[in-house]
């Protein structure tokens, strides 16, 4: 651990270590007193600790910004036992995406004055809006996806404001669960602030502030030395899309990085957002153009932990605010999918803040020869709603999808991008609701073909007992997570009820007892030629129920005959087929999947996509 600012490095470590158990405490204490499913049971949440200065010093997880707080409370008018609340994307400097995230901040005081900040955000059921759930997919603007807080003092010197309180809860169809969980986050984040200032009661403020120093500037320095060193300097561009936005018919909605790398400049990586569309008249903006681009910074930073030696290695890594200097941000001008102008709607702002983080390692990979995995699973949210024994009620979840194979292993399945989410347990559905869970599997062919396969994503069947209404807030129904190096694109999101299949935006689908909801996440995309992936692999995955009889031959060239307990290989088939397969050739370095040509206008690839 480096501590050139002259902090103790056994007192550095001693102080990383009590943030890290702070944060986990205060997220564990936030899940074991929660009410909402989405909070409780799918863990759609996560805690932060900040300092004085408003740097981010854990790197667990991401996090919202303190920003917006001090701007309007400046810190000297601060009090031991306030808690100050917001959830307004446009006012909350790019640390919040929809109106669902509620973030709850508490100040740490040490002999009267504030020394740091505890913070905790997640996505709530219902803050109001038009539809359950407060995330409509035909919205035209943030009026109707439900009620804006701007930064509030929620309590004041332990006094909690009642009728701020009575306004939120009065404003969403889930009041007691909202209230619950309002309860859970500001007790906890008391709670981790009694535990900071117990650390600077302890050392003293001097030495931990030397200490919080010594743990950013580590991460500065090496992210520089073991990953920025291993870009080679130039200027790559990439992009990728959205593909729909509930308002106009599905088409190629751009987020565009230009990534120049200078190790002599300071700072030695500018992203530019340039290229990037126009904003969109339904709810896929994200507001990230505000303080200079900071919270985005975090937020795209662990990708670049793909490029450590080792996947150990790579574990190790935090993302805290050391990222920052390294980075610099230029935004297009107001008005695009990432500089939303008031009140452009962002409900569903996933589908763009989540691509990102997929663009970003698309550039990587042109800039370091494939060396990032393939694309990722997105964020989707489904869930029905609807009358029950007990009066209404609303179920939804976040369901994870398929990794992207890596240069190095296959993808995993079934993972969810926000930390330590997961799908809502079965027997905690099927006590609740009227509904029944008949599968909950993998979706087979599902991963994205390459020598390292991508994960696969869920197959999950709902029979609903009564009738409702099914919601979905999905992206990649059109477009796949894409394989690169020679890898295959994975399957994309796909949704029925009955014999109808539905678009990946819904909000209000009629589902009749009896019938069911079928839903089958996006799988993630292949790395290397799928002919190059050792024959025992792919009779591995079949005999797993991975990959099917059929999708072995199409997809690896692999000619298998009996079943999963006794499969036989078909060598001289298999060789003959291989060898069809190599000698087509590769036109692009990214494979899209067949649903780019039906909005590109019949291309195959863009002209990113060749190296």
């Amino acid at each position: 651990m480096s501590a050139k600012n002259g902090a103790d490095p056994v007192l550095v470590e001693i102080v990383q270590g009590t943030l890290a158990s702070v944060e986990k405490e205060v997220e564990t204490a936030i899940a074991r007193t929660a009410r909402s499913p989405m909070i409780r049971d799918a863990h759609d949440f996560r805690a932060g600790i900040h300092d004085v200065k408003l740097r981010k010093l854990t790197g667990r997880s991401y996090s919202a910004l303190v920003q917006p707080i001090v701007r309007d409370f400046p810190i000297e008018t601060m009090r031991p036992g306030d808690v100050y609340f917001h959830n307004d994307v446009y006012l909350s400097e790019g640390g919040i995406g929809h109106l669902p995230d509620l973030c709850v901040t508490v100040p740490v005081f040490h002999k009267g004055e504030v020394v740091a900040f505890v913070q905790a955000f997640g996505h709530h059921d219902d803050i109001g809006g038009a539809v359950p759930g407060s995330m409509p997919s035909r919205a035209r603007s943030v009026f109707e996806e439900g009620l804006m807080v701007p930064p509030i003092k929620l309590w004041d010197q332990g006094v909690p404001n009642r009728a701020a309180l009575t306004i939120m809860t009065r404003n969403s169809r889930t009041p007691d669960a909202l209230a619950g969980d309002l309860d859970a986050e500001c007790s906890a984040c008391l709670m981790g602030a009694r535990r900071l200032a117990e650390l600077f009661d302890r050392y003293g403020r001097e030495a931990v502030e030397a200490c919080f120093d010594a743990i950013i500037d580590n991460t500065t320095e090496t992210f520089r030395r073991e990953l920025l060193s291993k870009i080679p300097e130039g200027v790559y561009v990439w992009e990728d899309y959205a593909e729909h936005d509930g308002v106009d018919e599905p088409k190629l909605h751009t987020q565009r990085i230009t990534l120049t790398v200078d190790h002599s400049a300071d700072p030695p990586l500018t992203i530019d957002f340039t290229g990037t569309s126009p904003q969109a008249k339904g709810p896929i903006n994200h507001a990230g153009d505000y303080a200079d681009g900071v919270f985005l910074k975090k937020w795209l930073a662990p990708i670049l932990r793909n490029l450590a030696d080792t996947p150990e290695r790579m574990a190790e890594l935090d993302v805290n605010e050391g990222v920052v200097p390294l980075i610099k941000m230029v935004f297009p001008e107001k008005g695009t999918l990432l500089t939303p102008i008031f009140p452009a709607p962002t409900n569903a702002r996933t589908f763009v803040i989540l691509r990102l983080l997929g663009v970003l390692a698309g550039v990587l990979a042109k800039a370091t020869g494939g060396r990032m995995p393939a694309d990722q699973e997105t964020i989707r949210y489904t869930g029905v709603y609807g009358e029950s024994d007990d009066g209404p009620y609303l179920m939804r979840e976040v369901l994870g999808g398929g990794s992207g194979g890596r240069w190095y292993a296959d993808g995993e399945d079934t993972i969810h991008v926000v930390p330590d989410s997961r799908n809502i347990p079965v027997e905690f559905a099927e006590s609740r609701w009227p509904l029944r869970v008949e599968r909950l599997g993998l979706a087979v062919d599902s991963g994205g073909p390459g020598e390292f396969r991508g994960g696969l994503g869920y197959d999950k069947h709902i029979r609903m007992l009564r009738d409702a209404s099914f919601m979905s807030i999905a992206d990649r129904s059109i477009l796949s997570c894409w394989g690169v190096n020679g890898g295959k694109a994975g399957a994309p999101f796909r949704v029925t009820v009955g014999d109808v299949e539905l678009d990946g935006l819904v909000d209000d689908y009629p589902v009749r007892a009896g019938e069911i909801i079928r839903i089958r996440t996006t799988g993630g995309g292949g790395w290397g030629h799928p002919y190059n992936r050792p024959v025992e692999k792919v009779v591995a995955d079949v005999r797993d129920g991975k990959v099917s009889f059929e999708g072995a031959r199409r997809d690896y060239g692999v000619v298998l005959s009996g079943d999963r307990d006794h499969i036989v290989v078909d060598e001289e088939a298999t060789e003959r087929l291989r060898a069809e397969m190599r000698a087509q050739p590769q036109e692009a370095f990214f494979d899209r999947g067949p649903g780019y040509p039906k909005l590109s206008g019949g291309k195959r690839y863009a002209d990113v996509d060749v190296l």
